[in-house]
C-alpha cells in the first residue's frame, strides 16, 4: 500500500540522508555474494574510520549499543565497580555497564552544554570508581580537558559516548579519539547512517587484541583470517557485534559524503542560531553556546523554554503548523531501571529541570524551512505574556 504524499508544508523532525550512491554500493555487495560481517565493505569502512580518526583500530559494529557493550567488557569491571556518567543520556550508555555488573553513578550536567559537569564528576569519585563516560550531547563536545585531568588524577579510563558527535571536534581533536575508547552511532536518526550501525574506536593499543575477539563472538577468527593461526577457536566472551557487509556498503557511501553532510547541517544549525538569537537575548529561550575552540557537527539544534509547560505548548503550536519538534532524554536516574541499577551523586541542580525545558527542532540534510520555523517560534512568544 503506497503512502499518501506528504503535505508540502509538513516538516518532519528527521529524514535520513540519502546521497545517491548507496544503492550502487549495496548492489556491489550483493553481486560479490559476501553479505555477512567481514566482507570487503566492512573492511573498507574500518580502514576509512581508522585513517580519518588516526586511531589504532576502528571496528564497525551493528550499533552504538554494541560498541558501548564491547567497551564495557574491555574494562574488565567487577560487580560494584562504579562508572561516572551523566543522567541526561540514552539508556544504552548505562545498560552497557550494568550488563557487566558495574554501577552507573549519575552526576549533574553543565546546563550551558548539557554535558557532564567536571566539578560534579570530581566530587563523585570513590575508591570503586573505574571509568568516566562523557556523552557529547547533540554533537557539542564535553569539557574534555577538565574530564581527562580528573581521569588521570584518579587512574580512571575515559570512554567517550560520541553517538551524536561524529566529526565534531574539541580543540582540534575529533570526539571519540580523546579517551581510551570512543563509540559512534550510525543509526538512521544520525547525520551519517546505515539504518542501524556503529563503530568502536580503540585509541589505547592495550585493548586491541581482546576487542577483536569480543567482536567476533569470542573467537580469534580475525587472527585466522590474517593467517596468524591455522584455525580459530573460542577464546573469550563475545557476541555477534560486527557490522554486516550490506549495511557496511550503505555506510561507505555515507562516509564518502560525510564532510558535505556535516557542512550542510552546520549551515542549518547556524541559521537557527542566528534566527533565534534575539529571543535568547530577551530571555524567552536559551540556545546552545559551544565551548571555546570546539567545533560542532550540526547533529541537534535545541532550545530551552522558561518552563516545562511552555515547552509542551510550543511543541503543540509547531505541530499545528505541521512542524514536528520533540523533547529529549528523561533523566536516567529518575527511571525505574536507573533507580534499580544506579545512583545519583550530589545535587540534581540542573539535569531534571533543564531536560524538562529542552526542545529539539527539525534537523536533517536537505531541510527547507528554517526561516519558517523561526518565525513560528517568534510568533508563539510574541503572543505570550
Amino acid at each position: 500500500m503506497t503512502q499518501p504524499p506528504a503535505k508540502p508544508d509538513h516538516i518532519p523532525f528527521n529524514r535520513p540522508a540519502f546521497m545517491g550512491t548507496e544503492a550502487t554500493l549495496v548492489s556491489q555487495a550483493l553481486a560479490r555474494q559476501k553479505i555477512g560481517p567481514g566482507g570487503p565493505f566492512s573492511k573498507s569502512c574500518q580502514d576509512w574510520l581508522s585513517n580519518k580518526f588516526d586511531t589504532r583500530l576502528a571496528l564497525p559494529t551493528g550499533s552504538c549499543t554494541a560498541a558501548l557493550e564491547i567497551a564495557a567488557m574491555l574494562l574488565e569491571l567487577t560487580p560494584g565497580d562504579e562508572v561516572i556518567m551523566p543522567s541526561f543520556g540514552y539508556p544504552s550508555t548505562a545498560n552497557a555497564f550494568v550488563r557487566v555488573g558495574a554501577v552507573p553513578v549519575f552526576v549533574d550536567i553543565d546546563p550551558t552544554t548539557m554535558n557532564l559537569d567536571p566539578a560534579a564528576v570530581a566530587a563523585a569519585v570513590t575508591p570503586r570508581s573505574r571509568a568516566i563516560v562523557p556523552i557529547h550531547y547533540g554533537g557539542q563536545p564535553a569539557d574534555m580537558d577538565a574530564l581527562m585531568l580528573i581521569a588521570q588524577q584518579h587512574d580512571l579510563v575515559m570512554v567517550e559516548d560520541a553517538a551524536n558527535a561524529f566529526l565534531a571536534q574539541y580543540k582540534g581533536r575529533n570526539c571519540g579519539t580523546i579517551g581510551a575508547l570512543g563509540c559512534f552511532s550510525f543509526h538512521e536518526t544520525k547525520a551519517v547512517h546505515c539504518g542501524q550501525g556503529g563503530a568502536l574506536l580503540i585509541n589505547d593499543p592495550a585493548y586491541i587484541a581482546r576487542a577483536e575477539v569480543l567482536l567476533e563472538k569470542g573467537t580469534d577468527r580475525r587472527n585466522f583470517i590474517r593467517g596468524e593461526v591455522d584455525r580459530y577457536t573460542w577464546k573469550d566472551i563475545g557476541s555477534a557485534y560486527a557490522l554486516d557487509d550490506i549495511r557496511a556498503a550503505f555506510l561507505q557511501a555515507q562516509l564518502n559524503a560525510s564532510q558535505q553532510i556535516t557542512q550542510n547541517r552546520i549551515a542549518l544549525w547556524q541559521a537557527y542560531h542566528r534566527g533565534l538569537a534575539d529571543l535568547a537575548t530577551s530571555g524567552h529561550i536559551e540556545i546552545p553556546h559551544p565551548l571555546p575552540d570546539s567545533t560542532l557537527n550540526g547533529m541537534i539544534f535545541w532550545l530551552k523554554t522558561r518552563n516545562a509547560s511552555e515547552r509542551d505548548a510550543l511543541i503543540a503550536e509547531l505541530a499545528k503548523a505541521e512542524v514536528h519538534s520533540v523533547f529529549h532524554y528523561i533523566p536516567l536516574h529518575s527511571a525505574d531501571a536507573g533507580k534499580r541499577y544506579g545512583r545519583f551523586h550530589g545535587s540534581d541542580t540542573y539535569t531534571t529541570e533543564h531536560s524538562s525545558r529542552l526542545l529539539r527542532l527539525p534537523m536533517y540534510d536537505g531541510l527547507q524551512g528554517v526561516e519558517r520555523i523561526v518565525e513560528l517560534i517568534k510568533a508563539f512568544f510574541a503572543a505570550r505574556p
